[in-house]
């Protein structure tokens, strides 16, 4: 009700603000890239707050406007035009090294700050304005693909959005079959791991006793879920995704589940890239569950692997024999699962190469290749279990060769793993995960020796 009064509120002084520039005769502006940025300096030199809210609103609608080729004109324009104000920056710069203080000091921070950012949090106090920002980050990052010089302002971007939607904005909520439609209508739209196929899909998910779903939303974006969180009750840790998933399970006795399996986490607003709420999520997720069903035991995951077949085909740091790079050419056969004896053939060569891409395989910056690992592991959980054809869909063969991992969340130890792992670069991990690496490491001894 608060949000609906605010909201509101601000709409009121938006269109206010919209009359008082219509007379003022504003409607002629320019409206190509060009336009957009006199519009910007002219929100910055100051208006009152009806017409700053409106003229806000208004470049904000003008943006949607322009052409890809515009925007990066626009985008390039606020990286060149809107940085520090370079006088100021240096007084306050010779002011400091003529007698450093800690005024002098603020008046430095605040001298440094690119004018865009101040641009920003003007466009912030539009209706929709926050909305609006996110999509223009997404739009940003699109471009940063080929134009790498636009990084600085991302920074500056991101700084922002990363202050608006701190840990402390976010609201989680319990999403069930009783949510209202449009955003379970999200839901479908985002799932970004295991496809929901059509609304009785959707309800197997949420609805049963034995199933749960969370999101975080954010006072700004009412009906927008940010990232959420899927959940399976079960009695053991699960080690193939169909069985969660199948329309005819049955449904686990709640007195019965010891464990909770989150079994995909979707990320909503590409504009909050690197923004990052999943670690959050799941700490205050595995709280509301310890609450309401304090027999379960175990948090686990049971994660895709999205990058593992694109790693295997290069592998330049794993030599494989002739043998077995023909062994993996049966990988193209989306049927070679249903060969017993051709199975059992690639798991003696997989599952210990699955073993060292998540123990030891690095990008050229020293960080391990999988971002799912890099995710859990940097959180305190522990590599628990490799699963083998954990997931025989066609996009889990195509990615991982139908490999799943459990990442295990054991409460007395993940500040421990988080701290070993953030710095030392330790990765904890469960003595069969490490048998596995023994194996691959006797693999490369021998092939070495032959």
């Amino acid at each position: 009700m608060n949000n609906a009064f605010f909201s509101d509120l601000m709409t009121s002084i938006s269109e206010r603000g919209r009359t008082l520039l219509r007379r003022a005769g504003s409607s002629n502006a320019k409206q190509d890239a060009s336009g957009l940025i006199e519009l910007c300096e002219a929100l910055l030199s100051g208006r009152g707050e009806a017409s700053g809210t409106a003229m806000a609103r208004d470049l904000l609608d003008r943006y949607h406007h322009l052409d890809e080729a515009s925007r990066l004109s626009f985008f390039n324009a606020l990286v060149c035009n809107f940085g520090p104000d370079r006088e100021k920056l240096s007084q306050a710069i010779e002011t400091w090294r003529a007698q450093p203080s800690d005024d002098d000091a603020s008046d430095l921070h605040f001298a440094s700050e690119p004018r865009r950012q101040e641009l920003f949090r003007r466009l912030n106090r539009a209706p929709g304005g926050t909305g609006e920002l996110v999509s223009m980050r997404a739009d940003l990052l699109r471009a940063m693909n080929s134009h790498k010089d636009l990084a600085t302002l991302d920074r500056d971007v991101a700084h922002l959005l990363g202050s608006w939607f701190n840990r402390g904005f976010l609201v989680l909520r319990r999403i069930d079959w009783s949510t209202p439609a449009n955003i379970l209508e999200k839901i479908i739209r985002y799932e970004a791991v295991h496809e929901i196929r059509d609304w009785d899909d959707l309800r197997r998910r949420i609805d049963p006793v034995d199933r749960r779903c969370y999101a975080f939303f954010h006072p700004a974006l009412v009906d927008e879920p940010l990232i959420f969180v899927e959940v399976a009750l079960t009695e053991a840790i699960p080690g193939a995704i169909a069985p969660l998933l199948a329309e005819d399970r049955q449904t686990v006795p709640i007195e019965r589940a010891r464990t909770a399996v989150f079994y995909s986490i979707s990320n909503t607003q590409r504009g909050l890239g690197g923004i990052s709420f999943g670690s959050f999520l799941i700490k205050q997720v595995v709280e509301e569950l310890r609450r309401e069903l304090p027999k379960l035991d175990n948090f686990v995951t049971l994660s895709p692997v999205p990058g593992f077949m694109r790693w295997l085909k290069q592998a330049p740091d794993v030599p494989l024999s002739d043998e077995d790079r023909a062994l993996l050419d049966h990988l193209d056969n989306p049927k070679w699962s249903e060969n017993a004896e051709l199975t059992a053939q690639l798991r003696s060569l997989l599952e210990p190469l699955a073993a060292y891409y998540f123990l030891k395989a690095r990008t050229p910056k020293g960080r391990l290749i999988d971002s799912v690992a890099r995710f859990h592991l940097g959180n305190g959980a522990r590599l628990e279990r490799i699963d083998w054809v954990g997931d025989l869909s066609p996009k889990g063969l195509r990615e991982s060769a139908g490999i799943m991992v459990n990442y295990l969340y054991r409460l007395e130890d993940i500040e421990k793993n988080h701290e070993a792992y953030a710095n030392q670069g330790e990765i904890a991990a469960s003595s069969s995960v490490k048998k596995l690496l023994k194996n691959e490491g006797r693999r490369l001894l021998d092939m070495r020796l032959s």
